[in-house]
């Protein structure tokens, strides 16, 4: 509900994507007068170019990957050829048109978030926004020339979300045709022939996950000694057996030194002097922050030395009257914890009651397939005796709805605080984790007992039974 104020309080936003457009929510809905500046589209690179896009083609990934398994489970495909005998079909991706309805699918979701806005009562300007200070933003049409009616936006207080952009490389600079960022591959009108993939963390991976199912040969270039770096090593095992098992080239402990176009395809040259030709390539060797030339160190906010905004628990930047959410922040890059930190920004500077960001208890997922969920604790963290837990893992195999699903990879692992049980952690590797792991997120944030999850009854046959399975086996004894 709308507080009552002496006068309303002024918000500028600054970057659409999903900090900005929740922070714009959140003050509409306290009451405030809010004003959000966007350049390209409401939803920002998360919604047009990143997220809902890269999640869709995934899916259609996905939606191959059935048909050609379904053969396990009994299900075959067969045409009738001219001697009326069955024949097998090829499962056949029409990539421009995955590619037209994803994009349209984007500007959509960016349309009905606009419209969202609007019916709450934001104003919404379409715009390059920098900051004059404090407690102004100014506003062009990128152009170089101020618009007339909204050059400038007096506000108590200013919520910067202007998001990240992909990291370029001098030596393999993206061209749209042959070498491509994620946010280009959408152009493509053809699945290509070979596809290398330079980067082998979340966006690397999931690519060369999607692509793979789709029918292109893919050669990954990880730098690292295996996939998906940092994340549970036996959830980046599992996924690099599968990348391999399904025909995916994987050079480890190989770096790019450079990926140049040629008439016909690419040539990428390795730091030990190898060469991998192919006839694309996606580079995914990260982002940086677009927080350059918008006036944020003119107005006294402190950066990292990546240019990153540095901010608290509650989205507070060094300046009390600016906040900043989203991949632009030296918070998670995550579209959820955006959103959080836009909230969380709005209600601190509104004084309404805020619960500050705990990043441990953040749910976060990999959509390779199969998906990895994960949340609270690592199991490093527990070895390297960060945190004191107890570590139970259970292989997916076992459980009776994967038999029926012909799933055979894949587990579920939970970690519990030694001696009261209290789950402080968890993954579970599988088809669409990103869904079974809300239960795991609950027992972390509320702070549930092994024997609390496995008292929860969950559905027989389901994949969420080897949840409270894994819970069981972790019983405290009284």
């Amino acid at each position: 509900m709308a507080y009552e104020f002496e006068r309303k309080p002024r918000i500028a936003v600054v970057g659409g994507g999903p900090g900005g457009y929740e922070a714009a929510l959140a003050g509409a809905q306290l009451g405030a007068e809010v004003t959000l500046v966007e350049r390209t589209g409401v939803g920002g690179s998360a919604v047009l170019t990143d997220v809902v896009p890269s999640k869709t083609l995934i899916a259609t990934a996905e939606a191959t990957n059935a048909i050609g398994e379904a053969a396990d489970l009994g299900v075959q495909f067969f045409t009738r050829g001219e001697n009326g005998r069955p024949v097998r079909p090829e499962v056949a991706v029409n990539l421009a048109a995955v590619n037209a309805r994803l994009l349209r699918l984007a500007r959509q979701q960016s349309e009905d978030m606009k419209s969202q806005l609007i019916k709450a009562g934001v104003r919404v300007i379409q715009g390059e926004g920098r900051l004059d200070g404090a407690q102004r933003v100014i506003v062009s049409n990128g152009r170089g020339k101020s618009r007339i009616d909204f050059d400038e936006i007096d506000a108590d207080t200013l919520i910067v979300s202007v998001g990240a952009s992909p990291r370029l490389l001098e030596s393999a600079m993206p061209d749209g045709k042959r070498i491509f960022t994620w946010t280009q591959v959408y152009s493509l009108d053809e699945i290509p022939e070979h596809l290398i993939v330079v980067g082998s963390g979340v966006t690397g991976a999931e690519f060369a996950s999607a692509y793979t199912a789709l029918g292109s040969k893919v050669t990954l270039i990880s730098s690292r000694d295996q996939v998906l770096p940092g994340e549970d090593a036996d959830a980046a095992r599992v996924i690099e057996d599968v990348f391999t098992r399904n025909g995916m080239t994987v050079l480890s402990k190989s770096r790019a030194e450079s990926v140049v176009a040629t008439a016909t395809g690419v040539v990428a040259t390795l730091s030990d002097g190898r060469i991998v030709e192919g006839s694309h390539c996606l580079m995914a060797v990260g982002s940086i922050p677009n927080t350059a030339g918008i006036g944020l160190a003119e107005a006294g906010v402190q950066l990292t030395e990546s240019g990153h905004i540095r901010v608290n628990r509650v989205a507070r930047t060094s300046v009390p009257s600016i906040y900043a959410a989203g991949d632009c922040s030296n918070s998670l890059p995550l579209a959820s914890v955006a959103s959080m930190q836009g909230r969380t920004a709005v209600f601190h500077a509104l004084g309404d009651a805020v619960n500050p960001t705990e990043l441990r208890n953040v749910a976060s997922n990999i959509f390779t397939q199969p998906e990895i969920a994960t949340v609270g604790w690592t199991q490093k963290q527990i070895e390297d005796g960060i945190a004191q837990g107890e570590i139970y893992k259970l292989p997916l195999a076992s459980n009776p709805r994967a038999k029926m699903m012909g799933i055979k990879d894949g587990f579920v692992k939970l970690f519990a605080r030694t001696g009261s049980g209290t789950v402080i952690g968890g993954v579970i590797v599988a088809p669409h984790a990103s869904e079974l792991i809300a239960s795991l997120s609950l027992a972390v944030e509320h702070r549930l007992t092994v024997d609390q999850l496995a008292s929860a009854f969950s559905v027989y046959p389901s994949l969420t039974g080897s949840i409270t399975d894994a819970a069981r086996a972790m019983h405290i004894v009284r």
